[in-house]
């Protein structure tokens, strides 16, 4: 603990932090989608669980730092490529993102009786193992990421512990918001296939800039806000017009 008193450790401690939260963005897009499966009364429960087993693994990947690194060497050569056991988990994780994405977007496009039949109907089981698989893969890049900033484990457990505890925090009403704005999901949807896609191309050795990904990521989200916004000006401009309008019917015919 001798890293309390170093000013430099609490700089590492800080940064760390931040980029644990960043990095766990994609982490918490993923658990809002996947608990909308469940029953309202069990998705608090499998969110909080599914975060709490996230910052678990990344603990144990923590302290096992040595065996993360060799995880970096080279394992098979499939053509020009050499993949290590990194690099097969980024692939595999990036196809199961691809394919859990393209599933989602397909049940939501079926219209009423394709979210009817998908909602409420898996386990809390089955989705904890779902988080359970993707926070492998996500949690790679963080301790990775953890072992470039910082020396000291003390400071990556507790950047690890605070990040996990904000991201506990946020994902509350994310879920809630997701589940309550169709636009928003497709659009969290679109993510997660975005991500799924550079997991894929960095498990076969083409990097992708995260601040990139992130960017495009913010701008989506800025125009969807506006898009919001639009709407709901829209909708309050209605009431005034028609004070008797219900917003499952359409307003009266004018002119």
């Amino acid at each position: 603990m001798d890293w309390i008193t170093n000013p430099e450790a609490w700089v590492a401690l800080l940064t760390l932090t931040v980029m644990e939260i960043v990095l766990g963005i994609d982490n918490v897009v993923f658990i809002s989608v996947l608990v909308q499966r469940l029953p309202a009364d069990a998705r608090d429960r499998a969110r909080t669980i599914g975060l709490g087993l996230a910052m678990v693994m990344r603990i144990a990947l923590l302290l096992t730092i040595s065996w993360i690194v060799g995880l970096s060497q080279p394992l098979v050569t499939i053509g020009d490529y050499e993949l290590s056991v990194r690099d097969l988990i980024l692939i595999g994780g990036g196809l199961f993102l691809i394919w859990k994405a393209t599933t989602e977007v397909h049940e939501a496009l079926e219209g009423d009786e394709g979210r009817q039949a998908a909602q409420g109907t898996a386990t809390t089981g089955a989705v904890l193992a779902q988080i359970v698989v993707l926070d492998i893969v996500f949690s790679l890049d963080s301790v990775l990421t953890a072992v470039g900033m910082a020396n000291d484990i003390g400071v990556m457990v507790t950047a690890v512990i605070i990040a996990v505890g904000v991201m506990l925090f946020a994902s509350g009403p994310i879920s809630r918001f997701v589940h309550e704005h169709p636009t928003v999901k497709m659009l969290a949807l679109s993510f997660l296939l975005l991500i799924g896609v550079t997991l894929l191309a960095d498990g076969f050795g083409v990097h992708v800039e995260k601040g990139y990904i992130y960017a495009a990521m913010g701008f989506a989200v800025f125009v969807e806000a506006l898009n919001l916004y639009a709407r709901r000006g829209r909708e309050r401009r209605t009431v005034r017009l028609h004070p008797t309008f219900v917003k499952d019917e359409p307003p009266p015919a004018t002119g």
